[in-house]
């Protein structure tokens, strides 16, 4: 196993990794499956990420695209026109919490750090943009690597593998050595968890989250009020904080190191406890 990096330098912040963090999702688009349409205003946006920053987030998560099953990919004009004034004002408020822009598209990752984000979070894995790697790698970014099988608007419609785990390793494996061909230094692996996945695989993945260590890269999960918490419960998104807390705690003990979330109070009161059990070395 590859020693754990522990580290992320986001454009001159940087981040200390040896006790996991929160990255707290700050929605900006209107069909979002858990808190769609909810930040409808400057002052909400705002209000939202001071809320977050003070219960403990150390990374704020901008994504004017939903990813949600079914979700279509909008227009770049579209996209820029709701995320970039709500960087600037954020960075403005708080220019040492690095922010991370959750976008597909190299023109929008552009203009989302010369707006004040330092951290590229790329559900495509640059599959959508042909100039996307090489955006992140001249920009000297942290890259959010996920893997997802098909695309956002048909990816749950027969999910499919051999073996989810492998696979999924597999693929970061041939992903990174392209990154590091281009010169990407600060690489995090983002198993997925809902994208081209049944409820299944997702519950193998997370009982095997441990095996993506070998990598020696952080580990990062979305885990938060997804169909894989509020379908098992049988609840809907907005009752699933609780599963959501309890699959947090088992990612914790499987190696996560950033946990992205809706809920940042209640992640980092589990990274509180988590950090009392005693390591094995």
């Amino acid at each position: 196993m590859l020693h754990q990096q522990t580290t992320l330098n986001c454009r001159g912040i940087l981040l200390d990794l040896e006790k996991p963090i929160v990255m707290g999702i700050l929605n900006l688009t209107p069909d979002s499956f858990y808190d769609g349409g909810q930040l409808s205003s400057a002052d909400l946006v705002l209000k939202k990420a001071k809320k977050m920053i003070e219960e403990g987030a150390s990374i704020i998560d901008v994504g004017g695209m939903s990813s949600r099953p079914g979700a279509e990919i909008i227009s770049i004009k579209e996209e820029l026109e709701r995320v970039l004034p709500a960087i600037e004002m954020i960075h403005a408020h708080f220019p040492n919490v690095p922010i991370s822009i959750d976008t597909v598209h190299a023109e929008v990752l552009k203009k989302a750090v010369e707006a004040g984000a330092s951290i590229a979070n790329d559900i495509s894995a640059g599959t959508l943009d042909e100039g996307y790697l090489q955006m992140v790698a001249d920009l000297r970014l942290p890259y959010i690597l996920m893997h997802m099988q098909g695309k956002p608007s048909a990816m749950q419609s027969n999910p499919t593998y051999e073996d989810v785990t492998l696979e999924v390793l597999d693929f970061f494996i041939a992903k990174v050595e392209r990154l590091r061909e281009l010169g990407v230094v600060d690489i995090i692996v983002d198993p997925g968890f809902g994208f081209g996945k049944s409820l299944e695989h997702n519950y193998e993945l997370l009982s095997k989250t441990h095996v993506f260590k070998i990598l020696g890269l952080p580990i990062m999960v979305g885990l938060s009020r997804k169909s894989m918490v509020y379908k098992a419960l049988k609840i809907n998104s907005s009752e699933a904080l609780n599963g959501s807390t309890a699959l947090h705690m088992i990612a914790l003990q499987q190696g996560a190191r950033i946990l992205r979330v809706h809920d940042v109070k209640e992640a980092v009161e589990t990274i509180e406890l988590f950090s009392l059990i005693p390591k094995e070395d």
